[in-house]
């Protein structure tokens, strides 16, 4: 299956039995299926029929349908020969009265009202043109609908990208900067605490430091961001085997920006050197870029 993208234009003429009718079909992105039809009168017994092709071809998304005739619907219409022998008699009585009257003309025959009446439609037929005429323009629209998700889809991929190089950037460094940052905490607690807590308490030297030790191992462990990086590139993994699958995807890539974004924002609040602090912004800047991109998904 394609991913597409819930923005799309799609525009058709079709000949009916009433004459040339314009469909056009546009959409734009939604958390949830909007639908708007704008119908002609003449067409007004078709809305359910049309809103029920578009809620099963569109799952999510804010569509207008509207169509309108090119020109005017063209009614045809027959003679009412019943009316128009009334007329003729009646206008022969006028004669035996008023010799010098003027017979009518043909026009003006024809515009008395129940001389011309409409012909019968077929509104059968005009159903079928009109939802054969709207299947035709819902496949140009859902084709451009799959050529924008394609785009976006490599676009999505391509932060998908900077996200794994980011933190495959920060990964090699953390031993390093844990091991640094547990030094400098033990050096610290040694020179603060140590001498303290042997001259006033009965803890021995070599207790006074497994307890620094202690701390400074609990100290190790809340920085270590391993986890949250694992995590990340597991996230970064689904995304794309989403993309590859395609399909109705919109709002689990939505639920999964969010799982993304939790972890950098645990990796910030982490942070205890200036290359964590850094990579926290980066990957959410990135995040926040693919997350406007994915707001446009089915």
């Amino acid at each position: 299956m394609r991913v597409n993208s819930m923005t799309g234009f799609a525009h058709k003429q079709i000949e009916t039995v009433l004459g040339l009718l314009a469909i056009e079909i546009k959409s734009v992105n939604s958390r949830y299926q909007e639908i708007a039809i704008r119908l002609p009168e003449e067409l007004r017994f078709l809305e359910g029929d049309i809103r029920g092709v578009l809620s099963k071809r569109v799952t999510r998304g804010k569509i207008e349908c509207r169509m309108q005739w090119v020109g005017e619907a063209v009614h045809e219409q027959t003679l009412n020969k019943i009316s128009l022998s009334n007329l003729l008699a009646l206008q022969e009585e006028v004669f035996e009265i008023r010799s010098d009257v003027k017979p009518l003309t043909v026009s003006q025959i024809l515009s008395f009202p129940g001389i011309l009446k409409p012909k019968a439609v077929d509104f059968e037929l005009l159903k079928a043109e009109v939802l054969t005429g709207l299947n035709a323009a819902l496949n140009i629209w859902l084709e451009a609908r799959a050529r924008e998700g394609e785009a976006l889809a490599k676009v999505i991929g391509g932060y998908c990208d900077r996200i794994v190089e980011t933190v495959n950037a920060l990964q090699p460094k953390i031993p390093e900067i844990v091991s640094n940052l547990q030094k400098k905490l033990e050096e610290r607690l040694n020179e603060v605490l140590a001498k303290t807590l042997v001259d006033h308490s009965t803890l021995s030297r070599e207790e006074v430091n497994d307890r620094i030790r202690q701390e400074v191992i609990m100290y190790a462990i809340k920085i270590d961001v391993d986890e949250e990086m694992n995590r990340l590139l597991t996230h970064v993994n689904e995304i794309r085997r989403l993309l590859t699958v395609g399909g109705e995807i919109g709002k689990k890539l939505d639920f999964m920006m969010q799982e993304l974004n939790r972890e950098a924002n645990t990796l910030g609040s982490k942070a205890a050197a200036i290359e964590m602090t850094q990579t926290s912004l980066t990957l959410k800047i990135n995040i926040e870029k693919m997350r406007e991109q994915v707001q446009n998904l089915e």
